[in-house]
């Protein structure tokens, strides 16, 4: 008991930081959550969520170096998961007017959590299903695997009536408007991955993506260490897939183009390739930044005849200020690097050092 209290308080004075930084953003969401509308709400939601699905796009692509593009499809899944099983019994039938719902699932119901990590083991078993040929293979063939999957599951979803409702897409899902699920959620995939890239299998992940020839010579298991992340990841995708469902309360096939996926790619090219922290920064970049935008896409002259806006602009905009920020942060704006309490004092010092180099020669030249 002595030896358990003991460890306890050493890993207490150890990370007394996080756990108050922890402490801090969990009171800062039950503020915002009560006092903030529900567009900045849904937003801030919006966030979390892309948090989740860009994690696992990260872990593969980012941590273990194999270039994955079927985020769209493993969404797709975990979100259509949580959206069969948990629209009430009774409104499906004025869901599925066109055809009856499939005797097999008309009648299951599940609540909310429960369909939440059904549509992730799910997309995780699509995960196996795509990666135990590619895996075998060497080069980009799991990207052109991975993209061809999230289109089969948009087409399938399509045609499938009696089980998705096909092109109408299914509505009436119970929503959550609170920031407690998304950032609940997001907070433990959070210091799960950090937990997990931290640990033995993590480091397997890394040795892969610098070298897999000494990774295998090393006795790193390249089949089996990438099958792992690639599941893990699609497992996060269906679990953002699923919140992605409850948050909008409906889903159809046309919100899961192979295109949405560019947008996590975005996220982690811009964060940093293997960087939890940057991830995460750059999540509410992107996200926000698209949003707020949104203004240059509305028609506006000026008086002249010439319309100045238009639709469209606003991407283009925001793609010219991602590209000039690539440009001085080519490694993304964490590189490698994950925004640790020792991360934050060297640049803090850094900072000072440089701040005091100039106020010397500053001194130096009016003592001239």
């Amino acid at each position: 008991m002595e030896n358990i209290q003991h460890r306890f308080g050493a890993y207490i004075k150890i990370h007394w930081k996080t756990i108050v930084f922890l402490g801090v953003v969990l009171i800062t969401i039950g503020l915002v959550d009560q006092f903030v509308d529900s567009y900045i709400r849904r937003l801030l939601n919006l966030c979390a969520i892309y948090t989740i699905i860009s994690l696992g796009m990260n872990l593969v692509n980012g941590f273990t170096g194999q270039f994955s593009l079927g985020q769209a499809g493993f969404m797709a899944v975990g979100a259509y998961t949580v959206a069969v099983f948990t629209v009430p019994i009774e409104a499906r039938a004025t869901i599925f007017y066109l055809a009856p719902m499939s005797p097999l699932l008309a009648n299951i119901h599940l609540p909310f959590i429960v369909a939440l990590l059904l549509g992730g083991l799910i997309s995780a078993g699509f995960a196996f299903l795509i990666g135990s040929p590619c895996f075998r293979l060497r080069g980009d063939y799991l990207a052109i695997a991975t993209l061809g999957f999230s289109e089969i599951i948009r087409i399938v979803f399509t045609n499938t009536q009696t089980i998705t409702n096909g092109a109408l897409g299914i509505k009436s899902i119970p929503t959550i408007t609170s920031l407690w699920w998304t950032y609940g959620i997001a907070i433990i995939i959070i210091v799960l991955t950090v937990l997990l890239i931290n640990s033995s299998y993590g480091r397997a992940f890394k040795s892969i993506r610098e070298d897999e020839i000494a990774a295998e010579a090393m006795g790193v298991g390249l089949f089996k260490t990438k099958m792992t992340s690639f599941m893990i990841s699609a497992f996060f995708t269906g679990i953002g897939g699923g919140l992605f469902a409850a948050l909008l309360g409906t889903v159809d096939p046309k919100q899961f183009y192979f295109t949405l996926t560019y947008n996590f790619l975005l996220i982690i090219v811009l964060g940093g390739m293997g960087s939890i922290s940057g991830t995460v920064i750059a999540s509410f970049i992107v996200t926000l930044g698209q949003e707020w935008l949104r203004f240059l896409d509305e028609p506006m002259a000026f008086g002249l005849d010439l319309p100045i806006f238009r639709p469209g602009l606003r991407m283009v905009v925001f793609s010219a200020l991602l590209m000039v920020i690539v440009l001085f942060y080519r490694k993304g704006l964490m590189g490698t690097n994950e925004l640790t309490w020792d991360f934050i004092d060297k640049k803090i010092k850094t900072i000072k050092s440089k701040f005091n180099r100039k106020k010397t020669s500053t001194q130096g030249g009016d003592d001239k």
